[in-house]
């Protein structure tokens, strides 16, 4: 589910046909023509605006991770062997700052061709299907764990021995082209360090589905490690404010790999969820992250210590007081077990309603808070399910419409996704609201309508594609996505629709809509409709 700051998008479902006895490489099965007007549909649906956010915050995240990196043992001390060389270099100080500069250049050139060549080799359609592709899901867990204990000292990631060799002679020739090859030959050198983080910008931005997202974020990434070193390499004197190397450095490398062993199971959840496998379900994601950052809150308390520690004879008060923040943080976590919507991050672990229990997290058989004024012993048993917050629902739209015309309601159409980051964001902060949710409950019929659903259809039940003809639609996600298509012309994700039991639009469709005040307006607005009409 390829999502940026207001939208979601479904995956692509490729049919690949092939006979084994042949044993020739398979052949893609794809219309063109269908795709193309497909692809056109969704993108004059997108905005710019929503967009440019997302490149905004991929940059905002690389840039910090930048500095991240700059404070690592790797690359901080590296800072005064490079000051002390443009120093003995520079014939004079104008010489020095020219120098500097193209050197903190050279280090953004380096990057910026590494983002670019990961987009050129994955292009567009391939970033697309990365986010909600189960195996590479699985893949980018399995990498950012590979990560995450190497920061954690178990191990280092470097690049061969005879790469730094050899560099490091060019860099020796001077000139534009000698420095160059020392902004590349600290590229190598300190790979160790920061390579899971570049890795890890590089897997977050493809994830993300946009074509431009790893050099936005290789561009952040490497303006934040230039600047330091071509301002100091430019002005020397400055290098007396900088604290000391020490065991603080190793320390900075310890959190990080505590961060990105969180964000992993952020993965596996994609994965799980676009499976509906319920193995990494929402009490057993946030008890792996109450442990992770636990054990974060131990280790700055000085409880836990790691392979390249320093003695801990005291401990600082600005770690102190990130202990105390990541200790606050995990205790904030733990009322999630009992069904607390945990807003801060409500963007990454489950769904209330992925639990457990087969009501969801908090939630109770007999429907404690469920509407009385729904009659729910009228509804077959499998028809329906439970949303979040308890919300009767139906991932059913035959059977959603015809109880709706039975307890004479409107119909919401919900068009989400297992994966749709935004979806999460609605229902855990606009849908829980006090003058949301009992509409929610007691006003409407919600139809909710997984376009990522990846269960095959039941044989016999699988239906001719209207819009790559000759094709069928094979899979659940495949039949909500196309008929979103063609009857709204929009394919993107959270999708409302507000309609009569004639199938006819009360109001204009939402999406993404986080101001809560807008989207109760939107609401009053649709069932209003419906009671005139049901009036006339």
């Amino acid at each position: 589910m390829v999502c940026d700051d207001a939208n979601c998008l479904p995956p692509t479902f490729v049919d690949l046909n092939f006979k084994i006895s042949d044993k020739k490489p398979a052949a893609i099965d794809f219309d063109k023509k269908a795709e193309k007007e497909t692809v056109k549909v969704i993108e004059s649906k997108k905005k710019d605006k929503s967009s440019s956010k997302s490149l905004l915050t991929i940059f905002i995240i690389a840039f910090i991770s930048g500095f991240a990196a700059l404070l690592t043992p790797c690359v901080f001390p590296m800072i005064p062997m490079t000051v002390s060389f443009f120093t003995k270099q520079s014939k004079s100080k104008a010489a020095g700052i020219r120098n500097a500069i193209i050197y903190g250049v050279s280090i953004i050139i380096i990057y910026v061709v590494l983002g670019i060549l990961v987009s050129a080799i994955f292009g567009a359609d391939a970033l697309n299907a990365l986010s909600t592709n189960v195996w590479f899901n699985i893949i980018f867990f399995l990498l950012l764990v590979i990560f995450a204990i190497s920061f954690l000292g178990a191990f280092e990631i470097v690049l061969p021995s005879s790469w730094g060799t050899k560099v490091d002679k060019q860099a020796d020739k001077g000139g534009i082209i000698g420095i160059f090859f020392m902004a590349l030959a600290l590229a190598i050198v300190s790979f160790s360090c920061t390579g899971p983080i570049v890795g890890t910008l590089l897997v977050e931005a493809a994830a993300g589905g946009n074509q431009i997202g790893p050099i936005v974020g290789m561009l952040g990434f490497s303006l934040a490690l230039a600047i330091p070193f071509a301002l100091f390499a430019a002005f020397p004197g400055w290098l007396n404010s900088l604290p000391k190397s020490g065991g603080w450095l190793n320390t900075v490398k310890v959190v990080l790999g505590f961060l990105e062993l969180a964000l992993a199971f952020k993965f596996l959840s994609n994965a799980d969820l676009v499976l509906q496998l319920h193995w990494l379900e929402r009490e057993v994601f946030l008890a792996i992250w109450i442990a992770i950052f636990g054990a974060l809150a131990l280790y700055l308390f000085g409880k836990i210590q790691l392979p390249h520690d320093s003695p801990l004879t005291h401990i600082s008060v600005g770690r102190l007081i990130l202990g105390l923040i990541t200790l606050s943080f995990t205790i904030y976590m733990i009322p999630g077990l009992w069904g607390a919507p945990l807003n801060l991050i409500s963007a990454f672990p489950p769904a209330q309603h992925y639990a457990e229990s087969p009501y969801g997290v908090g939630f109770t058989k007999t429907g404690e808070g469920m509407s009385s004024g729904n009659n729910h012993s009228e509804i077959p048993d499998g028809a329906h399910i439970m949303a979040p917050h308890n919300i009767l629902a139906f991932n059913d739209y035959d059977k959603g419409l015809a109880y709706a015309k039975k307890v004479n309601k409107p119909v919401m159409l919900d068009f989400t996704g297992h994966a749709c980051v935004n979806c999460r964001k609605m229902e855990q902060n606009v849908w829980a609201k006090d003058k949301i949710l009992p509409i929610l409950k007691n006003d409407v019929v919600l139809i909710s309508l997984y376009v990522d659903d990846k269960r095959k259809l039941p044989l016999g039940e699988e239906i001719d594609s209207k819009l790559r003809p000759g094709k069928k639609l094979k899979y659940i996600g495949q039949k909500w996505s196309e008929f979103q298509t063609i009857k709204y012309g929009a394919n993107a994700q959270p999708f409302y629709v507000l309609m009569n039991h004639n199938e006819e639009n009360l109001n204009e469709p939402a999406g993404y809509m986080p101001d809560v005040d807008e989207y109760y307006d939107w609401l009053k607005e649709g069932t209003a409709n419906f009671n005139k009409i049901d009036f006339d």
